[in-house]
């Protein structure tokens, strides 16, 4: 398990590299955690089941891949509704934030 320093939890909330984001299928680009989970609460459900299906769910894989929490992308793959993928994101981006200004 990886111990969450304030310099990882600055690297998981700040903007990603050119090339990294996180493109909607509703035509947004996504920069950030934090971008992504205000983009969770304001998605319609065809866009959200688009990229959350049984085959696959493009949210977790790009936390995993391009974010690097592994915690937050497993949760993001039990999350069952859009609700609560927003929280999921929404308590990690709190909890990485206070690990901030600790």
């Amino acid at each position: 398990m990886v111990r969450i320093t304030k310099t990882i939890a600055e690297s998981r909330l700040r903007d990603v590299p050119q090339g990294k984001q996180f493109w909607c299928q509703d035509g947004r680009v996504l920069k950030s955690l934090p971008q992504l989970g205000v983009a969770l609460k304001q998605m319609d459900e065809e866009t959200f089941r688009h990229h959350s299906s049984e085959s696959g769910n493009d949210f977790s894989n790009w936390v995993r891949d391009v974010i690097g929490d592994e915690k937050l992308s497993r949760d993001l793959l039990k999350s069952t509704t859009q609700a609560q993928a927003a929280k999921n994101i929404e308590d990690k981006v709190a909890w990485l934030k206070g690990k901030i200004e600790a």
